[in-house]
Parts: C-alpha cells; structure tokens; sequence
C-alpha cells in the first residue's frame, strides 16, 4: 500500500441523471483532448467527506439538487506527473487521495450555473456514459477514473 500521508485529501463526485448517464464538466483552459471530467476538490480542515462533496458539487455546476447514491469506502489516489505545475493548491503534495461520491441528480438542468462561482473550473457541460471516463481524462488520471467507474458501475441503469 502506497504511504498516502504527502496526498492532499479531496473529494470527486460522478452525478447521475435519473436516466443513468452521467455529468461531465469541460476543464477551463485545458487543452483537448483529455479536458472533460467528473466535479472535484479539497476537503477544509475538519470538513465532512460528503459535506466537501456537495459543497464542490455546487461551486463547480451549481447543483444542489442531488441525492446521496453511494461512496467509495478507501482512498482513490493518483500521483502528479513530476512536471505538474498544477494548482497553489497542489504545491507541496505528491498526488492527490480522494473519497467519491455517487449523487442521483434531481433538479432541473437549469439549476447547472457553471459561472456562479468566483473560482470557474468548467467551460462546458454534457451528459455521457460512465465507462467514457477513462479515456477523457488527463492520462495521470486515467487508473483513478478506472476505479470509481469500477466502484459505481453498478449504479448505470
């Protein structure tokens, strides 16, 4: 088991429309092709899992309108490439641990508001398949995805 302690915690989150796709968000200034992912982010110091989940969830798209389907029950890591520049809010962590969660989505689309934070992460919006996951994220990435689709696989109606 890899030590995880230099991981910065953090929370992902796959939502489902009632029709089993799911909701994928086109990276702000993120070169394609690999610039479409699932809601994430970090988790404040004392912060509940499914608390920092939903709070993502809603600074990111502006859902709230999402039950809780299920979560992962261990980490999911990946490391940073060692020529990540990334985010100030990666410097200093080898990778990033996170906690999933799985919301069914049950507002109205026009609850999606991707411009009603200050920090925008996404540019762009679209329901796709779970199992596209894979292959839409950034290559350092790619195993984390491979897990969560494996864990929520189940939830695809």
């Amino acid at each position: 088991m890899t030590d995880l302690s230099r991981y910065r915690p953090n929370v992902g989150v796959v939502l489902f429309h009632p029709d089993g796709r799911v909701w994928y968000g086109r990276r702000a200034n993120t070169p394609e092709p690999h610039n479409w992912q699932f809601p994430q982010g970090g988790v404040d110091d004392g912060e509940d899992y499914e608390a920092a989940a939903r709070r993502e969830l809603a600074e990111e798209t502006g859902v709230v309108s999402a039950e809780l389907l299920a979560q992962t029950q261990e980490w999911i890591a990946y490391a940073f490439p060692a020529d990540y520049g990334g985010t100030k809010q990666a410097r200093g962590w080898l990778g990033q641990k996170q906690m999933w969660f799985a919301f069914r989505f049950t507002g109205d689309e026009s609850e999606i508001d991707l411009e009603q934070h200050d920090e925008i992460e996404f540019d762009a919006w679209r329901w796709g398949r779970l199992d596209e996951a894979p292959k839409l994220i950034v290559p350092f990435k790619r195993k984390a995805y491979e897990a969560v689709v494996a864990c929520f696989a189940t939830l695809v109606v």
